[in-house]
């Protein structure tokens, strides 16, 4: 059924209208996205049970935050910021689980090479956002922070920056583009 999906010029257009209410161009676009999510994330997460958790909780903070989407921006880099940000949580959560587990001695040394390379791996993941966002001004990379990677909507992080909503609104979309412009110098 992969045929009747939009393409992917189209998705922030489905998003706009998911956000009026349009069930059905809300189901479309989801449907569209969950493959190119399940792509992002297994190149974060090796785990396969793990990676498809963080699937799941992709997709959810894609529901819970999508009022927060600007259909005028690409679609991609929104969704790429919320794999980014739910594949660390995941590992960091996955890391703490481990140490807990590791109470028989004699697991201890095979149990710390593999916490090491995913440690490893989620430090990569860590500081490819972190390169990211250095390229921002400080209130620019904080309203990032506060809204695309704590989750916070738009008026916690205006009370937490003591700044208005179209402050942060406008920090955060001054944000993307600046975000976007590194990404094609970057990355072509």
């Amino acid at each position: 059924m992969a045929h009747d999906l939009p393409p992917e010029q189209d998705w922030p257009g489905f998003m706009r209208r998911a956000q009026d209410g349009d069930q059905r161009a809300y189901r479309l676009v989801l449907r569209a996205l969950v493959p190119v999510v399940r792509i992002r994330v297994r190149r974060r997460v090796f785990d396969e049970a793990l990676a498809e958790d963080v699937v799941q909780e992709v997709l959810m903070t894609v529901h819970r935050l999508r009022h927060t989407y600007d259909p005028e921006l690409p679609l991609m880099p929104w969704i790429s910021a919320i794999v980014s940000a739910r594949s660390v949580d995941a590992l960091r959560k996955q890391g703490r689980s481990r140490r807990r587990e590791m109470a028989v001695e004699e697991d201890l040394p095979v149990a710390v090479d593999d916490m090491a390379e995913r440690a490893f791996e989620a430090i990569d993941t860590v500081q490819a956002v972190e390169g990211m966002l250095k390229v921002l001004p400080a209130g620019q990379r904080r309203m990032v922070e506060l809204v695309k990677l704590q989750d916070m909507t738009l008026d916690e992080a205006a009370d937490e920056s003591r700044l208005s909503v179209p402050a942060v609104k406008s920090l955060l979309h001054r944000a993307v583009v600046k975000l976007r412009e590194h990404g094609k110098r970057t990355h072509g």
